[in-house]
């Protein structure tokens, strides 16, 4: 018999259905291995509800409701008719009303809202007369698609809402002239609203993954129980690992705002020194969310996966792609809560506006908690650890 028939022979004696066998225990295994293994099967969960929910439900292209103060400089009938017609556009919603050009001008620096609207002195008196006196409503165009689409539809609509209340000529004409100012970006130029918001993109998604890694690489090559044993405390352990990790995130901060410079043409209105300082703010308050999560998971793998669900909420709902005033309440109690919403206004307030501390100081006392509650949950768990 040849070697060739003793082949045949074999294979024929074979189980029937062998192949299918040993492939449906290598999916059982692997679902069952999927099972224990929660992050990943919760990233399977996870993603796409998040996706979903967050681009039904959180994400508007069109913002509505927009921020926006008031300046009236005399309080008639008709300037609280205009104030009104302006709220049904359904683009603005009036949620200060100041006194002074300064209050004005301050509201805008500090983004605290989006537009201002500003009705002269002697306005009614003279729509009477019929010198068509001028509105003056100015945006914050540092986002354009949240200030465009409102400046866009301002004219028309206000025209019409205004319809039975000023009615003159035939066709009705508007009794005033509507003059707007985009102010920190009139040009609309989009690279000035995105290489900012890109110094604070790149820096939370190479930050968390360094510093979560970090971590799990030392559990994971057995060196973890060698750094344990010595005497040393939680704290200085976290220093030590975030505090080079700084210098790099510095260093990439530095080299994107130098490339936004030079080959976008991206202005530094503001101190450049505020803008290293809260940067550095920024990538420590990154750090330490990156160092919880590598007290969470238990290998390089899960440490990737919880940055990358971490990142994608930071990245829509920080109003970097999308206008954070736009959002729904809940959406932007959850932007609230991530470092990269805040970091976003500070470095394009420094950036195009020139804004100077006193402007800032919400989102840096927000930074400075988001920080000090990731390093005291991040000590906590590597204490237990010790334990």
């Amino acid at each position: 018999m040849s070697a060739t028939d003793t082949i045949r022979n074999g294979e024929a004696r074979q189980p029937a259905f062998g192949f299918w066998r040993r492939s449906y225990a290598m999916l059982v295994k692997e679902f069952i291995q999927l099972r224990r293994d929660r992050v990943s099967f919760a990233m399977i969960i996870m993603l796409p509800v998040m996706q979903l929910t967050l681009f039904g439900y959180a994400i508007n292209t069109t913002p509505r409701n927009l921020p926006t103060a008031v300046l009236m400089q005399e309080d008639s009938d008709l300037g609280r008719s205009i104030l009104k017609a302006m709220e049904n556009t359904a683009y603005f919603r009036f949620t200060r009303e100041v006194h002074t050009v300064a209050e004005f001008d301050e509201l805008l620096l500090s983004g605290k809202v989006l537009f201002g609207v500003e009705i002269p002195r002697g306005f009614e008196r003279a729509v009477r007369r019929g010198d068509k006196p001028a509105l003056l409503v100015a945006a914050d165009a540092t986002d354009p698609v949240a200030a465009g689409s409102a400046l866009g539809a301002l004219g028309p609509l206000v025209q019409s809402a205004l319809d039975h209340d000023l009615h003159i000529g035939d066709p009705p004409e508007m009794p005033f002239e509507i003059r707007t100012h985009a102010r920190y970006n009139p040009a609309a130029d989009s690279r000035l609203n995105i290489v900012p918001g890109l110094v604070g993109t790149i820096l939370t998604m190479t930050m968390l993954i360094f510093t979560a890694l970090s971590v799990t690489r030392e559990i994971e090559r057995g060196t973890m129980e060698s750094l344990l044993s010595m005497p040393i405390k939680p704290v200085e352990v976290m220093f030590g690992k975030i505090i080079p990790y700084v210098i790099v995130g510095f260093i990439q901060a530095a080299l994107i705002i130098g490339i936004g410079i030079l080959l976008f043409g991206v202005p530094i209105l503001g101190s450049l020194l505020l803008l290293a300082a809260l940067t550095t703010l920024f990538i420590t308050t990154n750090l330490s969310i990156g160092y919880t999560f590598s007290t969470i998971v238990q290998n390089q793998l899960q440490a990737m996966q919880l940055s990358m669900m971490f990142f994608l909420p930071s990245i829509l709902l920080s109003g970097f792609m999308f206008p954070f005033a736009g959002m729904p309440v809940w959406a932007q109690y959850i932007g609230e809560g991530l470092p990269l919403t805040h970091f976003v206004r500070i470095v394009r307030a420094i950036m195009l506006k020139g804004a100077a501390m006193q402007n800032l100081q919400y989102d840096t006392i927000a930074l400075a908690a988001l920080m000090l509650l990731a390093m005291t949950i991040a000590v906590t768990r590597f204490r237990r650890t010790l334990d």
